[in-house]
């Protein structure tokens, strides 16, 4: 497509070391990786905001940060964007034999689970002696990387048959955690909170709920309604620093009732 050839040349005369800019010629692998991040919330953002149109320009600002990835890529003679383009391509016809598949596969349709057998037997192919667990990026938010290691080890049935078993690790992981708070261990209270969170994650999959989802609407609500809460009391003359808790437990069932 000339669209995309037409951002790849933009990039590479970003990129040349004497006609280029200094900033972006500078730049490695490590230093752009916080700006992918960054980039990929943008677009969720715009996506939660139902803002179709920054929504566009959010996938190009996302766009040009792959583009960027395999300029430097090319230079270091690693890989360039076709390849990327291609490689994806491959991956994603092979990952949905149900569309692109023989006839029998086809008529079969999805299949619970194909999609995590392919990436297994991908992973396999690559290197036979890998752990489940190998491939859930470190970068990833805490809630999502707990997610998908809870899903890696439920695929070769280590986990409770259902949500029951879930729930009571969380109940017994609260009761650890108020053990090592009343210990004074900061330490132990730390690692005893981690494997609570831990266990609501994986409450949350048996449930079938995204908790990255359930948490950012659960900040949604508690900020809607504490801005609620705010604006009334600064109608009322009131000054929140300065109201006990009775008072501002009050103002705050007033403002759940609005909300």
């Amino acid at each position: 497509m000339k669209e995309i050839e037409k951002l790849l040349d933009i990039m590479a005369q970003l990129r040349d070391p004497q006609h280029g800019c200094p900033w972006d010629a500078q730049q490695d692998f490590g230093s752009i990786a916080p700006y992918t991040v960054e980039e990929a919330y943008e677009v969720a953002d715009a996506i939660d905001r139902d803002d179709i149109s920054g929504l566009r320009d959010e996938l190009g600002d996302l766009l040009f940060q792959v583009v960027f990835h395999a300029r430097m890529a090319e230079e270091q003679g690693y890989f360039d964007f076709a390849e990327v383009t291609n490689g994806i391509s491959e991956k994603m016809v092979r990952r949905h034999p149900h569309v692109f598949g023989t006839d029998d596969e086809r008529k079969r349709g999805a299949e619970p689970g194909s999609w995590e057998r392919i990436k297994a037997a991908e992973r396999g192919v690559d290197a036979p002696e890998l752990s489940v667990l190998d491939g859930v990026a470190l970068a990833l938010p805490a809630l999502k990387r707990a997610q998908k290691l809870g899903k890696r080890a439920a695929g070769v049935g280590f986990d409770w048959p259902d949500a029951g078993g879930a729930k009571a690790k969380v109940l017994e992981e609260l009761e650890e955690l108020d053990s090592a708070a009343s210990s004074g261990n900061a330490e132990h209270t730390t690692e005893e909170l981690g494997d609570l969170l831990f266990a609501v994650v994986n409450l949350a999959r048996h449930l079938g709920i995204d908790p990255e989802s359930a948490l950012t609407a659960a900040n949604n609500k508690f900020e809607h309604r504490f801005r609620s809460m705010e604006a009334a009391l600064s109608e009322a003359g009131a000054d929140l620093a300065a109201m006990d808790l009775e008072a501002l437990e009050a103002a705050w069932q007033a403002a759940k009732s609005r909300t």
